[in-house]
């Protein structure tokens, strides 16, 4: 049997062991924290429990517009925030979810060891364990050891006052007043998540806009909507140190400035847990940043030795994480396979309203000399978006002027990471405008939003259209 050795138990790594399992390898699978990794036990699944928490505040506080009335001035009057009990509950999630997971893979056969591994040599992986070192021999291995929340050198978290994304779930009672220190991803989703929860936040952006990776008019939506709602977004202003002072935090700007609050949540980026694998000894390629170098089918530049996931600085999603960790072994253990191709990966924000998107860009569009037509539709003339009080999102599709296939598309939505699925299998499958819009869908729905905008998008005659 082909020998597989896996460092790191998050999707990039128990995914890879599932399909190395399946393929007949013999599997041993090396996890120091928890299987499922940070994505099921401090990052994804505990966060996105909040921000589902925090959504339903969201939901009460907006009926007062159809016309239900809560007797209050304020949602938070009415319903009060037990943060240490949501906060038992979100990791309570989270543990039943790793151990989901490693339930399935012994049931797979996969060997579970309780430590940290590094490599010896190409073909030799030791773990650390509370019992000591054990040595394994490895035909094939993957490295999928993720990251490490980034911090400022005169901003040291102590997860107490000053947080990370992994602390933040230390907290028992509501922030007074949340510093959220970067408006990426990460920052925006705490911050929506947060305010929802009724709590003053103050966003610190180093960017003019929050989300400066994901489509800027979707951006635009998401400020609009945060400053609506009463959030305080500093634009272009860049943190540079953290302290805590009596019972709460001040927070220094680049230009002297200073904010106070009773916590601050620092989201500025990650670093890869590239350092102490034995990496360099070997021969392993690494990034300037760290992250380790692979090819489309997750290979490093040693032949048998892959890579999946956040440590590879690939896209940081757990979706690509687990689909490269999927890939490596069906690579590496000659079964059919196709090259991961980030232009149909599909990813969301969850915000409140949500971004999700999947292809081609606008940035794309914008930079490159490919001609694309596109059409950005708003949600305002909707039927049921009128019906659930929300009409600031809008959907929008690229597709080729010529063929008229579909090759990207945003949704700003309630719900956008479930809506923007249609669009994914447009993408996945080359499917044309036409085929698209001819479709049927339910009516009055956001969906039909997908549809009419497709249809706009109909051109006989090849030629640029865009709106």
């Amino acid at each position: 049997m082909t020998k597989v050795v896996i460092i790191g138990g998050g999707p990039g790594g128990y995914e890879a062991a599932l399909v190395a399992a399946q393929l007949g390898g013999d599997v041993t699978l090396i996890e120091r924290d928890g299987l499922g990794g940070a994505a099921v036990l401090s990052d994804c699944v505990p966060s996105k429990t909040l921000i589902a928490t925090a959504e339903v505040m969201v939901r009460i506080e907006a009926a007062r517009q159809l016309g239900l009335h809560i007797g209050a001035r304020e949602v938070t009057d009415v319903v009060r925030v037990d943060l240490a009990e949501v906060n038992d509950r979100v990791l309570a999630l989270a543990k039943a979810q790793s151990d989901d997971i490693a339930q399935r893979l012994r049931l797979e056969g996969v060997r579970l060891v309780n430590g940290s591994g590094r490599l010896e040599s190409a073909h030799r992986v030791i773990a650390a364990t509370e019992e000591g070192e054990v040595a394994f021999d490895a035909d094939i291995i993957l490295l999928a050891t993720g990251t490490t929340p980034r911090e400022l050198p005169d901003a040291p978290c102590d997860g107490e006052r000053i947080l990370n994304w992994k602390q933040v779930y230390n907290l028992t009672e509501l922030p007074e007043r949340l510093i959220v220190v970067g408006s990426g991803v990460t920052g925006a989703e705490f911050a929506s998540a947060y305010d929802g929860l009724g709590c003053d936040v103050v966003l610190v952006s180093s960017r003019r806009q929050v989300l400066p990776g994901e489509d800027q008019d979707a951006a635009a939506v998401l400020q609009r909507a945060f400053s609506e709602r009463g959030m305080h977004i500093m634009s272009e202003c860049r943190a540079v140190a953290a302290r805590r002072e009596g019972d709460g935090v001040v927070v220094t700007l680049e230009d002297g400035q200073e904010v106070t609050g009773s916590h601050v949540l620092m989201a500025v980026g990650a670093i890869p847990n590239s350092a102490g694998l034995g990496l360099e000894e070997v021969g392993v390629g690494l990034t300037p940043s760290g992250h380790i170098s692979v090819d489309k089918v997750s290979r490093t530049s040693i032949r048998n030795i892959y890579a999946a996931g956040d440590v590879t600085g690939v896209f940081a999603l757990a979706s690509v994480a687990a689909m490269q960790g999927r890939v490596a072994m069906w690579h590496s253990l000659g079964d059919a396979v196709t090259p991961l191709d980030l232009r149909k990966v599909s990813s969301n924000v969850f915000t409140t309203p949500e971004v999700a998107t999947v292809g081609i860009t606008q940035q794309d569009v914008d930079t490159s000399d490919v001609r694309v037509a596109s059409v950005l539709l708003s949600l305002a003339p909707n039927a049921r978006s009128k019906m659930q009080g929300f009409t600031d999102g809008f959907v929008k599709l690229f597709c080729l002027p010529t063929t008229g296939i579909i090759i990207g598309g945003v949704v700003v939505a309630p719900r956008a990471s479930e809506l923007i699925h249609a669009v994914s299998v447009a993408v996945s499958q080359r499917v044309t405008v036409d085929d698209f819009s001819h479709a049927f869908t339910v009516y009055p729905s956001m969906s039909g939003s997908l549809a009419e905008a497709a249809r706009r998008l109909h051109n006989r005659h090849g030629s640029l259209l865009t709106n």
